[in-house]
């Protein structure tokens, strides 16, 4: 629906153990649609029915694995945050919620933010005790040949009631010091792969140099970080696959 000068939308999705789809409901420019996975997984891809996040919009995904369902969330193309009429920014939010012994995969393409773009994006996890998380996030500063957009990409994750991280990264004009040597350092894609499983409890991941810019953390919770930064959107895929490999997901 329209507010104001943007677009109001809430998609939402909550996978059954039984692998159904109790809830799939898509809005706006966040259409939900069923796909085929391999595995066990129950596998939600979200389309993009029109442009967006553009300037004033405020778009909301929540999606929900039940205690026992393994739901996988990819989506068909990268995100485009793009500038809107009214120069005002833009609200993305994402809320994740696993049931005990359930897994989600949050699998989605780069976010790119395009030349004038003001984009302020939060994703919330919630795990129960027992439960499975992979999270990929993929941040892009301007599309080929263009200047980058702002943007503030918030993540919160909390483990059976307890905080198990919480970072904020901030990019683009009006950012001190985002592309120094002590940030991206000319880089224009940062990502990150964290994975939350019981397995490290009992055998914690090793820590290890993926590559110059890119490593491989073990957190107390139990889970794993891996954490990159690139010059391309592709380059940066090809070493979250890598700690992928090494964190066997």
């Amino acid at each position: 629906m329209s507010a104001g000068a943007g677009v109001t939308a809430h998609a939402r999705v909550t996978a059954a153990a039984d692998g159904s789809l109790p809830l799939l409901r898509g809005e706006g420019p966040l259409a939900l649609r069923r796909t085929r996975a391999a595995g066990p997984y129950t596998q939600v891809t979200v389309v993009g029915a029109m442009s967006g996040p553009l300037g004033g919009d405020r778009l909301r995904l929540t999606a929900e694995a039940a205690p026992g369902a393994a739901l996988r969330i990819t989506s068909a193309a990268a995100t485009v945050a793009l500038p809107g009429r009214g120069g005002e920014p833009a609200d993305y939010d994402v809320t994740l919620t696993v049931g005990e012994g359930g897994e989600l995969r949050w699998l989605p393409e780069p976010l790119i933010a395009a030349a004038g773009s003001d984009l302020r994006t939060t994703t919330r996890a919630a795990l129960a005790a027992g439960a499975r998380l992979v999270l990929r996030e993929q941040l892009v500063l301007g599309r080929a040949g263009e200047e980058p957009g702002r943007l503030l990409s918030r993540l919160v994750v909390r483990l059976a009631g307890r905080p198990l991280l919480d970072q904020e990264l901030a990019f683009g004009p009006g950012t001190p010091g985002w592309d120094g040597g002590a940030v991206l350092d000319g880089h224009r894609a940062v990502g990150q792969l964290l994975v939350v499983d019981p397995v490290f409890e009992e055998k914690p991941a090793e820590a290890r140099v993926l590559a110059d810019t890119a490593v491989l953390t073990p957190l107390a919770g139990p889970a794993a970080l891996v954490t990159a930064v690139a010059p391309d959107a592709l380059a940066l895929g090809h070493l979250l696959a890598e700690g992928a490999a090494h964190l066997g997901v």
